[in-house]
C-alpha cells in the first residue's frame, strides 16, 4: 500500500482493486472510492469514533478526483 495522502492528523493510502483507500487515524477504515452512486463509500470502520469517520469521508469526498487519478497511476483504469 503506498501513502497518497496525510492530512488532519490521517494517512490515506492507495490499496488494489476495486478502486478504494484505507484511511489511518487513531483507527482504519476502507472507503470505495466509487460508489453505488459514484460517490465514496464506506465499506467498514475499525476503532474510529463516528467523529473520525465523518471526517474520514470529507476527506476521501473532498479529494475524489485526485485520489482516483492516483490509484489509476498506480493500477490502471478502475472502470
Amino acid at each position: 500500500m503506498v501513502t497518497v495522502l496525510r492530512t488532519q492528523g490521517l494517512r490515506v493510502v492507495n490499496d488494489h482493486h476495486p478502486a478504494h483507500v484505507h484511511v489511518f487515524g487513531d483507527g482504519h477504515a476502507k472507503v470505495n472510492l466509487l460508489g453505488a452512486h459514484g460517490a465514496p463509500e464506506l465499506v467498514w470502520a475499525d476503532r474510529m469514533t463516528r467523529g473520525d469517520v465523518r471526517r474520514a469521508m470529507q476527506v476521501v469526498a473532498e479529494r475524489q478526483e485526485a485520489l482516483l487519478a492516483r490509484w489509476e497511476s498506480i493500477h490502471g483504469r478502475s472502470h
